[in-house]
């Protein structure tokens, strides 16, 4: 990673760099609790079918992402070769998903069964594709694609049968998707017979954040913008709706990003963009996103480095109790268990972490230096 001068220009939408930020303060917040005994349903993930609003963090990442990489790249071209820019970028972002691999394994280190996919080496893969499909097809290609691969991927999860399991069984082991994943990744795996960003569920997530491409078009697109938050609101709706009916015959799932699920996430976001386009750049209502544009102009920085401080407190024993517990007993559960329940308990140590990471982002947002790579 870098520091660099943060960027900026006409054509940088605060609105998304607020809903990005508070994407990444919601990443931050549902990972990193007081103790994972303690956790309110809605900050913990839905255990298979079903969506918790924690399940739909990561899609709106991916939207956000897909918003800004036309932008992004559009300001390169006539400098360094786009193609390039975009592979580096893609290979450094996969190298450090491996690198926070090997930092938060919970077990013994061995290649054999060293996990190689998550969260960042998904972002690099739909990045990756995102970039070259904005750069070399056009909307109309773009929007036959993004309805192909739902389609898609909803008739192979559907029509095509697995082995020992037969066709259309959508339980963690018997479905396409990590019959798929135990055949390519082997025991290269976070959590056998399923792995969570695994290889043929990146499909339908890439339409996720080509959604978000779609967004991010409509809104900063040059004539008049009064109406353009409202439509892109309305669009949102729509695709929830689709999404949710869709669910009842597929149903929706972020471990498998079914095709119900990436539709329903990509909809949830583009409402969220919509508010946030709506408040901040229709209104000028700016003064409750500052926070918030601190984390969206250093989400990476924020994420790799509020995973790392995490892991280390949580693997770090002095007299076999780890710091996260010498931190969090005396400080947080001591008082707030008492008065407030277990998890409140932990939800207040989770919000003390964002707010110690709002504080670094907001130095650096201060300095104008932009973390990236």
């Amino acid at each position: 990673m870098k520091a660099t001068a943060a960027p900026g220009g006409p054509g940088r939408l605060e609105s998304l760099d607020a809903f990005r930020g508070l994407t990444i303060a919601a990443m931050i917040l549902v990972s990193t609790p007081g103790t994972w005994e303690a956790v309110y349903g809605a900050l913990d993930h839905a255990v298979w079918h079903g969506w918790t609003p924690t399940d739909l963090i990561f899609p709106f990442l991916l939207f956000a992402m897909g918003a800004a990489v036309p932008v992004a790249l559009a300001r390169r071209r006539g400098g360094r070769p786009v193609g390039q820019h975009v592979m580096r970028r893609g290979l450094m972002l996969f190298g450090l998903g491996l690198l926070l691999n090997a930092i938060e394994l919970n077990r013994p280190f061995a290649w054999s069964t060293f996990p190689v996919l998550g969260v960042l080496q998904r972002i690099a893969i739909v990045y990756v594709a995102i970039a070259w499909l904005t750069g070399r097809t056009s909307l109309r290609t773009q929007v036959i694609a993004a309805v192909s691969v739902l389609l898609g991927y909803w008739a192979a999860m559907k029509l095509v049968p697995v082995p020992g399991f037969g066709a259309g069984v959508l339980t963690p082991d018997g479905n396409l998707a990590s019959a798929l994943d135990r055949w390519v990744l082997g025991r290269h795996m976070w959590h056998p017979p399923w792995e969570a960003e695994g290889l043929l569920s990146t499909a339908p997530a890439i339409v996720t954040a080509l959604c978000g491409v779609f967004a991010g078009q409509w809104i900063s697109g040059s004539g008049d913008r009064r109406h353009r938050g409202a439509l892109l609101w309305t669009a949102g709706a729509a695709a929830t709706l689709v999404g949710l009916l869709w669910g009842r015959t597929f149903p929706i799932n972020k471990s498998l990003w079914t095709s119900s699920f990436a539709l329903f996430s990509a909809g949830m976001a583009a409402q969220g963009l919509a508010l946030c386009h709506w408040m901040i750049d229709g209104r000028h209502w700016r003064g409750w996103s500052t926070p918030f544009l601190a984390f969206g102009r250093n989400p990476l920085f924020a994420y790799f480095c509020s995973v790392v401080l995490d892991t280390i407190l949580t693997r770090w024993k002095i007299n076999g109790i780890d710091l996260k517990w010498r931190i969090y007993s005396p400080v947080f559960r001591s008082w707030a268990v008492p008065c407030c329940g277990a998890a409140n308990a932990s939800l207040f140590y989770a919000i003390a972490y964002v707010a110690f990471w709002g504080g670094i982002v907001w130095i650096l947002h201060r300095q104008r230096l932009f973390v990236g790579i």
